[in-house]
């Protein structure tokens, strides 16, 4: 039976509510967990290629727990394979409408071809439309491995260059008592706006009547993407128009390796050929144009306002799509 008008509104309000505490929560556990590192002694190499990259996807990560944990696994499939076409499509598409975007030399040697091998890799993984333990282990291996070869790179060469070590400047230095605090109550905070978050997402795709896979790819794809999108136009509009590209490359490589090996470990599932061929296919198919406008014949390296407008116009016709077959 669907749910009471009352009861859509709460999950609503519920909804808004959960995002806006998610994102909070995830800005106070990073900051928490890196402080804490720091204290402990650990390097700022280390602490860049791992609490930074991981905690930057913890509202993906925690919101598929949560999902695949309340035998929602779908939603947490849809979660990862939305939120990486709303990068490519929104986040991309609408900044470099506004600023064009150039590639990094970095993105172009390491990061984009690692998001390619990462992609077939999954591919090959949902290719028969299950995802169990196997699978989920697998992905998370190819993280570990991925991050193991990134600290060897960066700890022989100038590790001035790595990404993420930018966003450490930004996070503030903590004593260890209040480092601990926002580490716990952060990630409190972080599980119980998951929570929320697919509860309202269930009660609105049952009073909707549409798939929890639906609700993933499109309202939850979208706000957890969100706070992607105002940093991205924002650093975008300040002249830092060279790590936009970097930084939603990286986490469209998080959302497949870590995200979606989430449902698989917790509560595996096998899914239908929609999945697989619509939804993965598209996001194979946008990240293959990122790739041509990267490395296309006779062009430069940079995503120009129409190549933006074309990313937008794909993602909004996606979700055309997927409203009108829901």
């Amino acid at each position: 039976p669907s749910p009471a008008p009352s009861s859509m509104w709460l999950a609503v309000v519920s909804l808004i509510f959960g995002f806006v505490t998610l994102v909070w929560s995830a800005d106070r556990f990073l900051n928490g967990a890196a402080a804490t590192a720091n204290n402990l002694g650990m390097s700022k190499l280390l602490i860049g290629l791992t609490i930074v990259s991981l905690g930057t996807s913890a509202p993906e990560m925690l919101v598929a727990a949560s999902a695949a944990s309340n035998g929602r696994p779908l939603l947490a499939i849809g979660n990862a394979i939305g939120s990486n076409i709303t990068n490519i499509g929104l986040v991309l598409g609408f900044t470099a409408a506004l600023v064009p975007l150039p590639f990094a030399r970095s993105v172009l040697r390491a990061e984009l071809p690692w998001l390619m091998a990462t992609t077939l890799a999954a591919f090959v993984v949902l290719f028969d439309l299950h995802l169990g333990w196997i699978e989920g282990l697998f992905l998370l291996a190819m993280l570990a491995g991925l991050v193991y070869r990134l600290w060897r790179e960066n700890r022989s060469s100038d590790a001035e260059h790595f990404p993420e070590l930018d966003e450490l400047e930004e996070i503030p230095e903590l004593p260890r008592s209040r480092a601990l605090f926002w580490l716990f109550s952060g990630l409190v905070v972080l599980l119980l706006s998951a929570e929320v978050l697919v509860w309202a997402a269930t009660t609105i795709a049952q009073a909707l009547g549409v798939s929890e896979l639906i609700i993933g790819l499109t309202i939850i794809a979208i706000g957890t993407s969100l706070p992607e999108l105002a940093a991205t136009v924002g650093s975008a509009l300040k002249g830092h128009t060279d790590i936009a590209i970097g930084n939603v490359v990286g986490s469209n490589i998080l959302n497949i390796l870590a995200v979606m090996s989430i449902p698989g470990l917790i509560h595996p599932v096998n899914f239908g050929g929609a999945v697989l061929w619509r939804d993965f296919g598209i996001m194979l198919a946008m990240t293959l144009l990122l790739l041509l406008f990267a490395y296309g014949v006779n062009s430069r390296p940079v995503i120009t306002r129409f190549e933006g407008f074309v990313l937008l116009a794909s993602w909004v016709g996606y979700n055309v799509l997927l409203y009108n077959q829901a």
